[in-house]
């Protein structure tokens, strides 16, 4: 897993957390009760992060063991500390070239990640090559082309109105590939059978203007990477703008929602 834009910078674990990490561990959860497998499995999870669906894995799935390979070596201490189980292994290594012995796995699961991957039919095609034969694939991204992510989305629309060329760096442009069709098409392309598809919503509540703007100034991933970039006055004249066009209730809080898209599929 490779970042290709100088405004993507992951390797701050507790600065990923506050921006993503409480939504991922919402969806995560809704994702383990679609996907509803049986206990007792050895489970690979592709870039863990800082262990959102690792912790969440153990807590309701009660695996056997838990393999994590992730490229950040700051995002695998984060786990390594926030997941301290000992069924649980987190490693530094790449999707592309899985360091996992073949049919030795009986599911693989990614959270949020397969956008990153240059190559990812190559990275399904490892995934597919360490299970058990009937094991299974399951994974989910961000609907980023639909706007699904919607506190991320107004982000960009904001910067846009000050800086028309942020709308090149804004997800929906950067990862096409993150649609329903086009997710069960890869899937399809290696082989794999079965396959379901879904989307998974949950809702992304903040408490105040300042809990939603606060992490896009800790630099960790696209939006706050390219808000970190930007000069003082500059950052300034974006947080006006999204303060002024952000919906607040009448306790001060800002209710939105974010959206993913799932596939299960099986191994043949």
């Amino acid at each position: 897993m490779k970042n290709t834009s100088r405004h993507d910078a992951w390797s701050a674990g507790d600065s990923y957390d506050a921006y993503m990490g409480r939504w991922s561990r919402l969806i995560a959860e809704r994702f383990l009760e679609w996907i509803d497998v049986r206990e007792g499995l050895d489970w690979l999870e592709i870039g863990c992060g800082t262990g959102a669906l690792s912790y969440s894995i153990l807590a309701r799935c009660d695996p056997a063991s838990l393999i994590a390979v992730e490229p950040s070596e700051g995002f695998v201490e984060a786990a390594r500390r926030n997941v301290p189980d000992q069924r649980a292994g987190f490693h530094v290594g790449d999707a592309e070239i899985l360091p996992i012995d073949d049919s030795s796995r009986d599911i693989a699961v990614s959270a949020l990640v397969l956008n990153f991957v240059l190559d990812k039919q190559k990275a399904l095609s490892e995934m597919v090559r360490v299970l058990r034969p009937g094991g299974a694939v399951a994974f989910y991204v961000w609907d980023y082309p639909g706007g699904g992510v919607e506190f991320m989305q107004s982000f960009w629309d904001a910067a846009a109105s000050l800086d028309p060329a942020a709308c090149d760096l804004a997800e929906d442009k950067r990862f096409p590939d993150c649609t329903q069709e086009r997710l069960i098409e890869l899937a399809d392309s290696v082989g794999l059978e079965e396959i379901k598809s879904a989307a998974i919503e949950v809702p992304t509540i903040f408490t105040d203007f300042e809990d939603y703007w606060h992490p896009f100034t800790l630099g960790a991933g696209p939006a706050p990477g390219y808000c970190l970039s930007l000069e003082s006055d500059a950052r300034q004249r974006l947080k006006k703008v999204l303060q002024d066009c952000l919906l607040q209730r009448a306790d001060g809080s800002i209710a939105l929602n974010a959206r993913a898209w799932a596939i299960n599929a099986e191994v043949p």
